[in-house]
């Protein structure tokens, strides 16, 4: 591999980590993709709603994790890369129409542009690497795994619900499993887990802007429900609980993503393994705000009143997830388990059940936000007694 000419196609070392303007523009169709999802859930609040919601999460959650790495190991700044990163946003787009639908008329439309973004992605970067066999390989790998799930992916279409989410949940747990594995191909063997491939600082950056994104949907949820709701008191307070949620998620990623991503932290996001489990726990941090995003609008519409089990779920679940992925990200950075958040996932689903039974929607809300607001002073007041002591003479 070493001996290969590098195509001109690939980024090279010591150019610009940091991502494009193109990269960050592409990120902005998932402000869309979000809250069709959030909002399509909100409609199907049930057992069948959340895996409908979760499969179509996974699938487009998969094309931004390829071409997050599209434009971490090609040149972004080549108009061949540019025009295929815009080439899939509008995939994106069109999948994000179909989403509140997909598991009805428009599965087709779904279907195709999921698997259009793949062929158009993969028909540039296969020629464009010919000169360098190894480097070929690995888009050949991921290629030939797509060529495995266009199966049930396509015939979940010609099928009614039950049996659209059973085929379309194997597909996408083979999308996204296959690359955990490596994806191992007949003659080509699998890409080594342990390689380094990525650039951390700039696939970092990629998933720190995706949660930003995420966090933009949420706020835009909450502004369009408190515009439709007449400004009623309950209305207006619930939409200043979930903006304090939108800043406690922000304060409670970015605390610690500041601290752990730092040399030589970032290093290990390039290797495969670490690369794709990074994403992997992005995924559950960005579902969380989905899910707290679906509860803010069906509790802006009703923060009074018993609620019913499956509104509670979500609005506890919701701060869950983010948790439980921030779990997961900090395994994976730096092999440690922050039990802080372990401890507050443990007190959210405690609460689960006598919320249902003794709170309103709103004060359930708020409950889940003095769980954040105490883990994030919490793990504060940990940090700064280490730095004193680690301030303190010997």
């Amino acid at each position: 591999m070493t001996s290969a000419p590098l195509p001109r196609i690939l980024r090279r070392r010591g150019e610009p980590e940091y991502p494009t303007f193109l990269e960050l523009f592409f990120d902005l169709v998932y402000i869309f993709m979000f809250s069709r999802l959030a909002a399509s859930l909100a409609e199907n609040l049930t057992v069948r709603g959340a895996a409908q919601t979760a499969v179509l999460l996974l699938a487009a959650w998969w094309v931004w994790v390829l071409t997050a790495w599209l434009t971490d190991l090609f040149n972004p700044r080549l108009p061949i890369i540019q025009a295929t990163t815009l080439l899939v946003m509008l995939g994106t787009l069109l999948m994000a129409i179909a989403t509140p639908y997909a598991f009805g008329r428009y599965g087709w439309l779904f279907v195709a542009a999921y698997f259009a973004i793949h062929l158009v992605r993969d028909a540039v970067l296969i020629p464009g690497t010919r000169v360098n066999r190894p480097i070929q390989a690995r888009s050949i790998r991921v290629f030939f795994w797509f060529g495995i799930t266009v199966m049930p992916w396509v015939a979940g279409v010609f099928v009614e619900e039950t049996a659209r989410l059973v085929l379309w949940s194997l597909a996408v747990v083979v999308d996204l499993g296959s690359a955990r594995v490596g994806w191992p191909t007949p003659r080509l063997g699998r890409t080594e887990l342990a390689s380094q491939i990525f650039t951390g600082v700039h696939l970092s950056e990629r998933h720190r802007a995706i949660f930003i994104v995420a966090l933009g949907e949420l706020i835009l949820s909450t502004g369009t429900g408190l515009a439709g709701s007449g400004f009623t008191a309950g209305a207006v307070a619930t939409s200043a609980v979930a903006f304090l949620s939108a800043v406690l998620l922000f304060q409670l990623y970015f605390q610690r993503v500041q601290r752990i991503l730092a040399p030589p932290s970032v290093a290990t996001v390039e290797r495969v393994r670490s690369g794709t489990s990074t994403s992997y726990s992005h995924l559950v941090m960005v579902a969380g705000v989905v899910l707290v995003s679906t509860s803010t609008s069906l509790v802006i519409d009703r923060p009074f009143g018993r609620a019913p089990v499956e509104l509670m779920v979500a609005t506890l679940g919701g701060p869950v997830l983010f948790l439980l992925g921030s779990v997961l990200f900090d395994a994976v950075v730096t092999g440690r388990t922050l039990w802080s958040r372990v401890l507050a996932i443990a007190v959210l689903c405690a609460l689960v059940a006598p919320a249902t039974l003794l709170f309103p929607p709103l004060a359930a809300l708020m409950l889940a936000n003095l769980v954040l607001l105490g883990t994030l002073v919490g793990e504060g007041l940990v940090a700064r007694r280490r730095l004193v002591e680690a301030a303190a003479p010997s």
